[in-house]
């Protein structure tokens, strides 16, 4: 039986990298983990949570780069909305087809635990990224410390708001376990170090979608009018909150930190109406997740490891933090980014 590797993958850390509109670099990539024998190629498809938007969009070029580089047969596909049952389905069929590996950024992961168990049940390799609570998978890489990541967004936010007042949180899904724990550290740091700061409403699920973001912000700050702090989970966000303080005048009055990308919310960074927003490039996480299919599929596991360098700009030395789980890997990518560095990051 083909072997399929699921790898579900998201890509920030507590740190810094390199990233550039482009290509990846691949100057210093660790060829010992692509290297096949008898050169042996393989397909490998990526399943993202929504097809059509920057940040998959962005994602889809690591992919395609992977492909023109190695020779393998890769390529992206993802639900037009997100849509954990689509997404299922999706990785249904790939399995039906019998392509060699699956690479998924899930959704739910509760949703996509039964088809990965099943794919796991007839031999298949499972990988999954911003799923660090999943069950039915041989390896997880994240991007970074979920909770550090959060706590960042949250130490600029509150910073902004002069740590008093009051805040709303965004997440893409509820079951999104990365984003959810995002808005952990968020909370967490809030008060710990915040403590004339609170959360006005629960958590605002948006669904990947900025106009969702724009209606529900506007929803919540209506009946809170006293809301003067944004932080954001999903990409989409910077977007919607960003229109929102720019149509309603309230620029210097309502704040955001939240991850974004500067294709998606560089005319808010430009005007103030946001000053902040943090990422890591989806390319290098795309490219990177391919680049763990074909080791775990030419069965390189005894690689696959804590200190793993796969010579990519924050991927050159995971660490696993639980003791516990072994094979749940964090890497170290993001970046933060204003007014002033936008055009370094600018794709």
């Amino acid at each position: 039986m083909k072997h399929v590797l699921i790898a579900a993958f998201f890509g920030i850390a507590a740190g810094t990298a390199a990233l550039a509109d482009g290509p990846v670099d691949i100057s210093k990539v660790n060829k010992d983990l692509i290297t096949t024998a008898d050169d042996k190629k393989y397909s490998i498809a990526t399943v993202v949570k929504v097809d059509g938007i920057a940040w998959f969009d962005r994602m889809r070029e690591g992919v395609d780069q992977f492909k023109a580089d190695t020779g393998n047969d890769t390529w992206m596909v993802g639900p037009s909305q997100a849509d954990a049952a689509a997404q299922v389905q999706m990785i249904e069929n790939l399995i039906a087809q019998g392509v060699d590996a699956i690479c998924v950024v899930p959704f739910s992961v509760e949703a996509v635990e039964p088809v990965l168990k099943k794919a796991r049940d007839r031999g298949i390799v499972v990988i999954t990224h911003e799923a660090s609570n999943i069950q039915n998978a041989d390896y997880d890489i994240e991007a970074f410390d979920n909770k550090a990541y959060g706590a960042n967004l949250m130490k600029v936010l509150g910073e902004a708001m002069g740590g008093k007042g009051k805040y709303v949180a965004t997440v893409g899904s509820l079951t999104s376990k990365s984003q959810m724990e995002w808005i952990d550290g968020a909370v967490e740091y809030q008060k710990a170090n915040f403590p004339e700061m609170s959360q006005a409403v629960d958590r605002l699920e948006t669904y990947d979608d900025a106009n969702q973001d724009y209606t529900k912000l506007k929803e919540a700050m209506t009946a809170h009018p006293d809301i003067t702090g944004i932080v954001g989970g999903p990409m989409p966000t910077s977007a919607g909150a960003g229109r929102l303080i720019q149509e309603g005048g309230l620029q210097g009055k309502v704040h955001f930190a939240g991850t974004g990308l500067v294709s998606v919310a560089g005319e808010y960074l430009t005007n103030g109406d946001i000053s902040y927003i943090q990422f890591w490039d989806p390319a290098v996480a795309g490219y990177a997740m391919n680049m763990l299919a074909v080791a775990a599929l030419e069965k390189k596991n005894d690689m696959l490891k804590p200190g793993l360098d796969l010579g990519l700009a924050g991927y050159t030395s995971l660490v696993a933090p639980d003791p516990t789980k072994p094979n749940l890997m964090y890497g170290a990518g993001w970046v933060g980014v204003t007014k002033d560095n936008m055009a370094d990051y600018d794709f």
